[in-house]
């Protein structure tokens, strides 16, 4: 077999390894590593120099879910981060604003923001380091400058009208004179360094040890002035939002003061040697344990992962898992505990994988039947009503600012940027874990000017259909598309990996587990392999528009393999040569004399991710 080049070397090491969506968060986390902090104390550094870095992407108003393994525990935990709906927000108090549905921007679509409380439960259950330490890098950062990568200055561009007309707070922020920040300069966010830097101020002052400082912090943020803001200026502050009027928000410090972050048992799939982790059913998590499933019985090793066979195959059972995840997905009151737990069943995954046509794609949504109930599924008609009325000139739910406004022009194009972050860290102790933040992204709400941050948009993933397991309801958290994973081989905890990418996650990570686990290609190679994804669903963001049978795919695919697919009914439309996916990834094995081998990967695509390590 003639060797198979990549962009850039597979990290090999054995004292510590990160991969991330952004290099300086990476090499953040890795400083900290170097000065004898853990693998928990790494990930939350550099998750909050992510919200600095790639605050287009994510940032402290947003969530983020996490699965990790402990050395010292002996087990895998998943972290939910994910806000809940403020209690006043019913579908009849959208409706009674003339809504059929959340908006994609704008104060009306927050929930509580979940990050900072979720990555202070992992330093304090896990971590070693200080409050003030694992803070310091993003503090820097923030208060100093850093500089801005292509796609930052192309999100602000995009939203530079709406800036400067409606949401002046974050022109403030992030139009100095009114002009777009060029990629390659410095900026600097010094209102949200404050933030952090008042958080430590007040916590420590509070006194007590570690952990007295880190759940003082946790308390000042959930209820103290950061709450207190964020209640503020809800109340007080009108947003044009998608709707294209101006609307004040529902979030309030109640809502804040009654939300902490749970950790639980994951959700466990089984793939020949390998045990995958996923987050439970209130995240598309389950979404990848059911593809491994269906896909375990189609024998995909046999097929070159180039293939029409390889592709055809993964693209047929992600519709009939997507088109689960619509019907029975989600922690609303009308979610069917019982169905959620039989869609992981080795015998469904079976009867799901023979309705596959293995020479013909399905243009049609199949929920399944498990348990032999019948799901109920949302009015799908609620786009065009709610389309009627939209403003689309400054954004969609989602952060894809593929080119230059009006968003109007190029809405409707399949344009993958990569919504979300990713970090990956594994220490020289063993220790895992897996996070992927996303939400208040600056395009999301305006900035908060005494907080230097934006609420993010979560909630525009509920539906206003009575009794769905999505349902728009008071103090029950969205189901989300964040996901990230953890698998064991042989019962060793082995690799830890995720992607940004909305409903394309689990497609991106599911072509990279079997590359990687059938093929054989080491991390970097099954990250940098051509991929693909399929459209099969009513859109997790707004306006939420249904799309069948689209399957975008990279031209760097065999021109046989992609003629075949239109062949076989796909409606195929080809990519860009590398736009699929922004996969991070981390493994450990142990070599013959027991000692860790440590490794690491990232994808080139948007160039800014990268793995570091030694």
């Amino acid at each position: 077999m003639p060797p198979v080049f990549t962009t850039r070397p597979e990290i090999t090491g054995s004292f510590g390894v990160v991969a991330a969506t952004h290099w300086i968060a990476a090499q953040a986390a890795m400083g900290v590593l170097e000065r004898g902090g853990n693998a928990f104390d790494a990930a939350v550094a550099g998750g909050f120099v992510l919200q600095v870095v790639e605050p287009h992407l994510n940032g402290a108003g947003g969530e983020v879910p996490m699965l990790y393994w402990s050395e010292h525990d002996k087990q895998v935990r998943a972290l939910n981060g994910q806000g809940s709906a403020p209690a006043d927000a019913t579908p009849a108090a959208y409706r009674r604003l003339g809504m059929a549905q959340v908006p994609g921007i704008g104060l009306l679509a927050a929930t509580v923001p979940g990050a900072f409380a979720s990555w202070m439960t992992l330093l304090r259950e896990h971590g070693t380091w200080s409050l003030a330490d694992v803070l310091a890098p993003a503090i820097a950062y923030a208060s100093e400058g850093f500089p801005v990568s292509r796609r930052l200055s192309e999100a602000i561009l995009g939203v530079r009208p709406l800036f400067l007309a409606e949401w002046t707070t974050s022109a403030a922020q992030w139009l100095e004179g009114g002009g777009v920040p060029l990629p390659g300069t410095f900026i600097r966010i010094p209102a949200l360094a404050a933030t952090w830097r008042r958080v430590i101020e007040e916590a420590e002052g509070q006194g007590g040890d570690r952990s007295a400082v880190i759940d003082a912090a946790i308390r000042i943020w959930q209820e103290g002035f950061v709450a207190k803001e964020i209640d503020r200026f809800c109340r007080e502050q009108p947003t044009r939002d998608s709707s294209g009027e101006r609307q004040r928000g529902l979030l309030r410090l109640d809502d804040m003061a009654a939300w902490r972050p749970q950790i639980e048992a994951p959700r466990v799939g089984r793939f020949g040697r390998y045990e995958v982790a996923k987050c439970g059913f209130w995240s598309q998590g389950p979404m990848f344990l059911q593809l491994l499933g269906m896909l375990g019985h189609a024998d995909l090793g046999a097929h070159d992962p180039e293939s029409v066979a390889f592709v055809h195959g993964i693209a047929e059972a992600t519709k009939l898992a997507l088109a689960d995840r619509l019907g029975w997905y989600g922690t609303a009151p009308g979610a069917d505990r019982q169905a959620q737990n039989a869609l992981l069943d080795d015998g469904y995954a079976r009867s799901r994988w023979a309705e596959v046509d293995a020479a013909r794609a399905s243009s049609t949504l199949r929920v399944g039947h498990p348990l032999g109930r019948t799901a109920r599924l949302p009015d799908f008609d609620v786009t065009a009503r709610t389309l009627r009325s939209a403003d689309i000139r400054f954004g969609i739910g989602e952060p894809t600012f593929g080119t230059l406004p009006p968003v109007a022009d190029w809405a409707d194009r399949e344009i993958f940027v990569g919504e979300t972050c990713q970090i990956d860290v594994i220490d020289r102790h063993g220790n895992m874990v897996a996070a992927t933040p996303s939400g208040g992204w600056l395009s999301s709400s305006p900035t908060i000017p005494a907080l230097g941050f934006a609420l993010g948009t979560r909630l525009q993933m509920t539906w206003f259909d009575d009794s769905l397991a999505t349902t728009l309801t008071p103090r029950v958290a969205p189901c989300t598309t964040l996901s990230p994973s953890l698998a064991l081989r042989d019962g060793e905890p082995y690799l830890v990996f995720g992607t940004p990418g909305g409903d394309q996650q689990e497609q991106w990570q599911a072509q990279f587990f079997l590359r990687h686990t059938l093929h054989g290609m080491n991390l970097q190679q099954a990250i940098d392999a051509p991929a693909f994804h399929v459209k099969h669903y009513p859109a997790s963001f707004w306006p939420r528009p249904v799309t069948l049978n689209k399957l975008s795919i990279e031209s760097r695919f065999p021109a046989a393999t992609i003629d075949a697919l239109k062949s076989r009914g796909h409606d195929v439309q080809v990519g860009d040569a590398w736009s699929e996916g922004r996969l991070c990834a981390c493994s450990r094995t142990r070599d013959r004399h027991g000692r860790l081998v440590l490794r690491a990967a990232a994808s080139p695509r948007l160039m800014q991710g990268y793995a570091v390590g030694r």
